[in-house]
């Protein structure tokens, strides 16, 4: 089986580059979106990476009923179609719901189901059916060989389009662990896999009616599951993180995304030379 898949102008898989997804936890505003997608299409030719962008346009399962979620489905899937037209990036958006991939897949390159609801099945395969790439965070309560039935239920829908990725797991309480074995145990399912460095370092809750993060472990993850071999790598940025609506502690500043790229780059350069190809 071949470990690739290709969004938009861009193959991930076994074979090809590391490719960076990255954006806003949630979009703020029209203006910002832009800008963060301006700065990360010019950091991708900078560096020859491709890069598809990320940005809820609902979070729906934010840890206070009083935190922001976002735009709603119809502004903020408006938003995310200017920054295809205007920067010319691929899209990745969270859905929750099934009524909303339908308005989503016309806009969305990858529909993203977020960790919690990785096992419902409806959302699931419905996400399948719409043909477009589905990018599944494993749960933080299943094992990584636990995907394999998530994988088996997109698979079986008529869909092999799919990426999984890795953001820790639960580890007491309002804490997260990455077992880097989890990594290769998802690979071998024959699909890209994706590591979530920014929401691994999350502490989910762990700000009472927030999460908290600590942000200064995000290139460390970053570079040892580079070490590991990845195909994606998943960053939530911002202009100013400290004054994120969403997700701010464990977001990246776009000024420190250069050298930590470079890094991360060099390592999967050496380690991709010696990964076996699954065709």
């Amino acid at each position: 089986m071949a470990c690739k898949t290709t969004i938009g102008n861009i193959t991930m898989g076994e074979g090809f580059p590391l490719v960076l997804i990255a954006g806003p936890c949630v979009i703020e505003d029209e203006e910002a979106t832009l800008r963060i997608a301006s700065f990360l299409r010019k950091l991708g030719e900078d560096l020859g990476i491709g890069i598809i962008f990320k940005a809820s346009f609902d979070k729906a399962n934010r840890t206070s009923i009083s935190s922001f979620r976002g735009p709603g489905m119809e502004e903020g899937l408006r938003i995310l179609s200017r920054v295809k037209e205007q920067v010319g990036l691929p899209l990745l958006s969270d859905i929750h719901e099934i009524s909303q991939i339908s308005p989503a897949a016309e806009v969305l390159d990858v529909l993203q189901i977020p960790a919690f609801l990785s096992r419902q099945t409806d959302l699931l395969v419905a996400a399948a059916r719409s043909g477009r790439v589905v990018n599944v965070k494993k749960g933080q309560f299943l094992a990584p060989w636990d995907m394999a039935n998530v994988v088996e239920k997109i698979e079986e829908s008529g869909n092999d389009r799919i990426l999984l990725t890795e953001r820790g797991a639960s580890f007491g309480y309002n804490n997260l662990v990455v077992d880097m074995r989890s990594l290769v145990i998802m690979r071998e399912m024959g699909h890209p896999v994706v590591f979530d460095a920014t929401h691994s370092v999350q502490l989910p809750g762990g700000a009472g009616t927030a999460s908290a993060g600590q942000r200064q472990y995000v290139g460390a993850l970053s570079r040892a599951a580079a070490a590991v071999g990845i195909d994606g790598l998943f960053w939530e940025v911002h202009e100013n993180p400290d004054a994120a609506r969403c997700d701010g502690p464990n977001s990246l500043a776009l000024d420190h995304l250069r050298p930590m790229l470079e890094q991360i780059l060099a390592i999967d350069a050496l380690v991709r030379k010696e990964i076996p190809s699954h065709d």
